[in-house]
């Protein structure tokens, strides 16, 4: 019988070795990266109290409105942006990229070049 790989199990397993190094705290939080088929979602969390700082996703209104008619990248850039914004808003500058198991290429480096043109240091 032939068994398909689940790559999500496998990228579950890469983002548990990585949390055990990458932690935010509340001088540090964490910018965290979750995409799925169709949407991509990031958050800015302080681990130490378990709190979600900012967040950003394809499905925010404001967002919404600016991702007509783009790809997946440039949303995925857009959505980097965003979250860069509300974090900058709440006083956080510096924070520690969690690319959430995923390969660092494509959205997920969109994600990440959009936070960072909107102020965030990583």
């Amino acid at each position: 019988m032939i068994t398909v790989k689940d790559k999500n199990k496998d990228r579950i397993v890469r983002h548990k070795r990585v949390r055990k190094i990458v932690v935010g705290t509340a001088e540090r939080p964490r910018l965290n990266v979750y995409r799925s088929l169709n949407n991509i979602y990031a958050q800015v969390i302080d681990d130490a109290n378990g709190k979600t700082l900012a967040s950003a996703s394809t499905l925010d209104k404001e967002v919404k409105g600016l991702i007509k008619g783009k790809s997946k990248t440039e949303t995925a850039r857009i959505v980097g942006e965003v979250v860069g914004k509300r974090a900058k808003a709440q006083g956080i500058s510096v924070v520690v990229f969690d690319r959430g198991g995923y390969i660092y290429t494509g959205r997920v480096q969109a994600v990440a070049d959009g936070a960072r043109s909107s102020g965030l240091e990583f």
